[in-house]
């Protein structure tokens, strides 16, 4: 049994309607990822910086936790999970949620992109 067998997930495309109902969405890519392209409603808090912020994520209510292509969602998601925050990862990341259809926006003024 490996990391991914213990640790919840869900799609993108299930990811994609709890935002839009207003759940909590956390990207955990790094800065300029983030700036090329990322969900309007995402909190940024780095996986670098998550040990530091942890404060920063809500402890009332579910937590989705997204990253490129899903790794440093998984394992953001295994820490929150130890520090008691109900952490989901989104399976497969931006790349998916884009795949999904899921909005994104730019902060460098070019045309959003996550690739």
């Amino acid at each position: 049994m490996n990391a991914r067998d213990d640790l919840p997930g869900i799609s993108a495309a299930e990811a994609v309607s709890r935002v839009a109902s207003g759940a909590r969405l956390i990207d955990v890519r790094e800065q300029s990822e983030w700036d090329a392209g990322h969900a309007p409603a995402a909190q940024l808090i780095p996986l670098s910086e998550l040990g530091d912020r942890v404060d920063d994520v809500p402890t009332d209510e579910q937590v989705l936790i997204v990253c490129h292509a899903g790794m440093r969602s998984l394992r953001a998601t295994a820490a929150l999970r130890r520090a008691g925050i109900d952490a989901v990862n989104v399976e497969g990341g931006m790349l998916a949620w884009r795949d999904a259809e899921g909005e994104l926006v730019s902060e460098t003024g070019a045309p959003a992109s996550v690739d």
